[in-house]
């Protein structure tokens, strides 16, 4: 498990795939780092669909992926399970963790998110850690 924490730490998008009611896979682009122990995780709004999607069925699978999604041609999909909390320390540790690894890509993105929130889409605002652990 933790070379594939390492490994797929070392990406700089995976796709990030979670379930609706019904089964059927939802996946899309995320940035993700290694938080030292053992898991993952990235920042994301708290009423995101994958944040909904997530309270109702934890399971998930990440792949090595572009910006867009398009998952690396001959990668291994990783499964596990994924949590998303607001606890604000939680959170800024991963935020630190983001920015340290995406520096200025991260302060842009949190930027057009206070712009989105002031003009009335609070859903773009990052306020959530979504914290992943490996199956083994």
């Amino acid at each position: 498990m933790g070379s594939a924490v390492s490994s797929l730490s070392d990406e700089k998008y995976v796709s990030f795939t979670t379930f609706r009611k019904n089964g059927e896979r939802k996946s899309l682009p995320v940035w993700i780092v290694d938080m030292g122990d053992g898991t993952l995780a990235f920042t994301t709004g708290s009423g995101s669909w994958k944040v909904k999607r997530l309270n109702n069925d934890p399971r998930i699978e990440l792949q090595p992926c572009d910006q867009r999604g398009r998952v690396r041609e001959g990668s291994t999909v990783t499964t596990g399970t994924a949590t998303a909390t607001t606890d604000s320390a939680t959170f800024q540790s991963v935020r630190a963790k983001v920015d340290a690894k995406y520096k200025w890509m991260a302060k842009l993105i949190q930027f057009g998110g206070q712009v989105a929130a002031k003009i009335g889409k609070p859903g773009q605002v990052s306020d959530c850690a979504v914290i992943i652990t490996l199956d083994s």
